[in-house]
């Protein structure tokens, strides 16, 4: 019976652990759809973005195969953002201090040409995903 109960604190102390470490990116996904406004999109554009947002999921900063591995755009906002800096309780003592740097670095990167030839918020105002097709590299 001991193994047993064992077992379940073990299991609910992993699971707890995993849960907190798919949350870590939870703030730049949630601010991302908050600048482009994914929630209530009104325009085409913003429709279109938040379908392939929808779809994409992870894939929007993450390889299609591997979150350990980063397409273009999370590379390009993995030099401005390190997700150490956006802990749960930090986040909770400066919300808007921490959504004004996520904003800060969303809009830096708007600037960074993609591999495609246009800069990554060209791309999203036109209504598609930043990053470029196959742009996936180890990080």
């Amino acid at each position: 019976m001991k193994k047993i109960a064992l077992c379940l604190v073990a299991v609910v102390a992993a699971s707890s652990f995993y849960a907190q470490s798919a949350y870590a990116i939870k703030p730049f996904a949630d601010a991302f759809v908050e600048k482009y406004n994914l929630a209530d999109p009104k325009t085409d554009a913003e429709k279109e973005l938040a379908a392939s947002v929808k779809e994409a999921k992870c894939a929007l900063c993450h390889g299609a195969k591997s979150k350990k591995v980063r397409n273009e755009y999370g590379v390009a906002l993995g030099e401005l953002l390190d997700k150490a800096d956006y802990s749960a309780s930090r986040r909770k003592e400066e919300p808007e201090k921490v959504q004004e740097e996520l904003f800060a670095a969303l809009e830096k990167v708007e600037m960074t040409k993609s591999k495609s030839g246009e800069t990554f918020g060209e791309k999203i105002k036109a209504g598609k995903l930043p990053a470029a097709e196959g742009t996936d590299t180890e990080g």
